[in-house]
C-alpha cells in the first residue's frame, strides 16, 4: 500500500516538475534573452488541458491523455510540430510549450 502511494507521489512530482521547472529550464536555454516571457507562455500552454473537460470521467488516472483528448491527438501534435517552423517568436514558443506538454503527458502513459 505504501509502495503504491509512493509510486503515485513520484509520478505527480515528476509530472508537475516537468510542467513547471523543466519548462523554465527550456525557456532559459533556448530563449535566454526573453526567458521569463517564454516560460510564462509555456506555462500558459497548459490551458490545452481544458480538453479534459470534454471527457467522461474528466480525470481518470489510468487513461493516457495522448491520443485520447482532442488537443492531445496525434493530429494536434503534428500541427504543434509545424508551428515550430513559423518565424513568429511567440508562435514558436507556444509550439515548444505544447510539444513539451505532450512529452510530459506522454511520460504519464509510461506509469500506467
Amino acid at each position: 500500500m505504501i509502495t503504491v502511494q509512493l509510486f503515485k507521489i513520484s509520478q505527480l512530482i515528476i509530472h508537475y516538475g516537468l510542467h513547471f521547472i523543466f519548462s523554465g529550464l527550456i525557456a532559459w536555454v533556448f530563449f535566454r534573452k526573453q526567458w521569463k516571457n517564454a516560460w510564462l507562455i509555456m506555462i500558459t500552454t497548459m490551458l490545452v488541458d481544458l480538453d479534459h473537460l470534454l471527457a467522461y470521467p474528466i480525470f481518470d488516472p489510468t487513461r493516457c491523455s495522448i491520443g485520447f483528448h482532442t488537443l492531445h491527438s496525434y493530429y494536434g501534435i503534428v500541427i504543434y510540430f509545424l508551428m515550430v517552423l513559423f518565424p513568429n517568436f511567440k508562435i514558436k514558443i507556444v509550439a515548444v510549450g505544447l510539444l513539451f506538454h505532450m512529452f510530459t503527458d506522454f511520460q504519464d502513459c509510461l506509469w500506467i
